[in-house]
């Protein structure tokens, strides 16, 4: 199968810039393969549910349109119910497909496997943040020290629905009198951050990202 285009779809602007701030090296690899990699902010309104509920049906008519692209939403699993019920990755995987499954059999393509092969779901584990403490050195170089305690669940995606990692980092920033702002703490600290060190610390969610791209 002929791949030259992936979209990309996050919630929001601190995520793109992070990712391609994180992913330059990887991205970069795969764009000299001549397959373009374009990160788009969820289309309106709640973030979460919009990629919950809008990407999905978005998608089938980016692929039934562009046969040579890939479609990948990756939302954060925090919070909870948004859009419908779920509580883990794999209720909100089967219940993006789901919708998917629906548009695709309201337009009549449920038969066609080029389309079904080609969307993609993964999540943020609970947010973004969590690719933050992965990258406690990082970090600590980004605040002037080096000896942030580790007061967050180990490994960093067994974070839960009530203490996100959004949340750590953020008393992390004001115990060293800053405020976090997503999208330029985010991206700066990846800039001396290692995307393959990162995943290894996050097997569950982004390492599987990172791996499929790597396999493009």
């Amino acid at each position: 199968m002929k791949i030259d285009e992936v979209i990309i779809y996050v919630e929001g602007r601190s995520d793109i810039l992070a990712m391609e701030t994180l992913l330059y090296p990887l991205l970069a690899e795969i764009q000299q393969k001549g397959i373009r990699i374009q990160f788009f902010e969820a289309p309106g309104g709640d973030r979460k549910k919009s990629l919950l509920a809008k990407v999905p049906i978005k998608a089938v008519d980016i692929l039934r349109n562009k046969r040579n692209s890939i479609v990948i939403t990756i939302p954060d699993l925090y919070p909870r119910n948004k859009g419908f019920v779920h509580e883990t990755f794999d209720d909100m995987k089967n219940g993006i497909f789901e919708l998917f499954d629906k548009s695709l059999k309201s337009k009549g393509l449920q038969d066609d496997a080029r389309l079904i092969t080609r969307f993609h779901v993964f999540c943020f584990k609970y947010d973004l943040e969590s690719l933050i403490l992965a990258s406690k050195k990082s970090l600590e170089s980004y605040l002037g020290t080096q000896s942030i305690e580790i007061t967050w669940q180990m490994p960093v995606e067994d974070q839960n629905h009530s203490n996100p990692p959004k949340r750590i980092v953020e008393s992390i920033f004001i115990k060293y009198g800053k405020k976090y702002v997503d999208t330029i703490d985010a991206p700066a600290i990846f800039r001396t951050a290692n995307y393959k060190y990162i995943a290894e610390q996050c097997p569950q969610c982004f390492k599987l990202f990172v791996d499929f791209l790597t396999k493009l």
